[in-house]
């Protein structure tokens, strides 16, 4: 999860997000290399006096300082289409689970299962134990198995939400009356926070997102031992 002072993104839960770090550090280095070039041009423009009286009529630059600039956008806008598709595909999930939105809280259902499904709120300040996070964790967790396709239906009960789990690459509106839909692989177990990311209320900052990724057989008890209990 992220913390205090960090500068860069939150470590990659799921290929989806990888690529998403690769495409900010490409975009970053080229933004870097453009801010270096301006401040160079800048700074030689205001120390010397030395001027060159064609430079205004060169159509040779001209072409340049055209050319260039469109390069550079087709080398940021070729590598963004291609994970805006690849974040867009859903296929042969091994699992689906509903996730609807609530003022404040989510509700989850899993939907290849007869009645699993559960509340998920976070848990007070007063209630927390050694080591949980404070306005992060919840009571019920969504539970996934890792490394295997998931789809995630997302809407609302009430108003907009936001159904967003940064270190998955995950992030979808919940809106009333529609079902949208994403998909995430998890490529390693772990506990992943998010947060509603729609501002939804007076208590938009209290209704958080856990998601634990577990080994598939690990996956399997924890499903059975929910449907004992209901």
């Amino acid at each position: 999860m992220a913390h205090p002072l960090q500068l860069g993104f939150q470590d990659a839960a799921s290929p989806v997000m990888e690529e998403l770090l690769h495409f900010h550090d490409h975009a970053l280095m080229i933004v870097f290399l453009i801010s270096t070039l301006v401040l160079y041009i800048i700074v030689a423009m205001v120390s010397t006096k030395l001027t060159n009286k064609f430079l205004l009529d060169s159509q040779e630059i001209e072409i340049i300082w055209t050319i260039l600039p469109a390069i550079i956008l087709i080398l940021i806008a070729l590598p963004s289409l291609r994970i805006l598709y690849l974040m867009d595909e859903v296929n042969n999930p091994h699992l689906t689970i509903k996730a609807m939105g609530h003022q404040w809280y989510w509700s989850y259902e899993y939907t290849d299962y007869k009645d699993l499904e559960f509340d998920s709120y976070m848990i007070p300040t007063q209630d927390l134990t050694p080591g949980q996070f404070r306005l992060l964790e919840t009571d019920h967790r969504m539970v996934v198995p890792t490394e295997s396709p998931v789809r995630v239906l997302v809407s609302a009960e009430d108003v907009l939400h936001s159904w967003a789990v940064p270190a998955l690459g995950v992030k979808m509106d919940a809106v009333p009356g529609r079902l949208n839909q994403t998909a995430f692989i998890a490529s390693r177990p772990g506990i992943f926070y998010g947060q509603c990311s729609e501002i939804c209320g007076a208590n938009h900052s209290f209704m958080p997102i856990v998601v634990e990724t577990v080994p598939l057989t690990h996956f399997e008890n924890w499903s059975s031992m929910m449907l004992e209990d209901t």
